[in-house]
């Protein structure tokens, strides 16, 4: 399948996140491909957006990647354990991304379940194969990202997103997940997913 190219990358959050449903999202280590489709994403829209970590500018060395060119990741920590997964969008200097949120796995689900349950994929229970990547956190600690992937180029090699099969199929918009702080930005409907995939982590 086609990679995703920069082009892509450069526009508006809410477009980036919407048209990365279906996209499928690869991780290549050591020739070991691990890939899931990308079923849930929220927008963030930067300065003007007060659930996003560059609202009003800030700008930090935790946020300076998402001041640069879109199609670069950014990962940050939440809880002090969980990993997030997000992609830089828009041109630079306007600091917006994408949570992806959930994704349903493809391959290499052998060691998804080894990462994430220390187990035999075969091994696993209806609910611990639904729980591979159900969430950000989850999505990162089976496609194995950590701190150390914030900022790679995902029009590279080893991190990267490539076009998904021509599938059909609905899309529900609705608020974000756990941006009670953000004021009136909690309620903005920036939050999308594919209807009906069992994947996704809240419906």
């Amino acid at each position: 399948m086609d990679k995703l190219d920069r082009e892509f990358y450069n526009r508006d959050s809410i477009l980036v996140a919407k048209e990365l449903l279906g996209k499928v999202l690869v991780h290549e280590i050591g020739g070991q491909r691990t890939s899931a489709k990308i079923v849930e994403a929220e927008a963030y829209m930067g300065f003007e957006d007060k659930a996003a970590h560059s609202y009003g500018g800030k700008r930090t060395s935790r946020v300076e990647v998402m001041y640069g060119s879109p199609g670069f990741s950014y990962i940050f920590m939440i809880y002090g354990m969980y990993y997030c997964f997000n992609i830089v969008t828009n041109e630079k200097e306007n600091p917006q991304a994408v949570l992806i949120r959930a994704a349903e796995p493809l391959e290499g689900m052998e060691w998804m379940a080894q990462r994430r349950f220390k187990r035999l994929y075969e091994q696993l229970t209806k609910s611990q194969r639904r729980g591979l990547t159900n969430g950000p956190g989850k999505l990162c600690g089976a496609l194995s990202f950590d701190r150390s992937f914030n900022g790679i180029d995902l029009c590279g090699n080893e991190v990267y997103v490539e076009e998904g099969k021509n599938e059909r199929f609905s899309i529900v918009t609705t608020k974000r997940i756990g941006v009670d702080y953000a004021e009136e930005a909690r309620d903005y409907p920036w939050r999308f997913y594919i209807a009906d995939n069992e994947y996704v982590s809240v419906k």
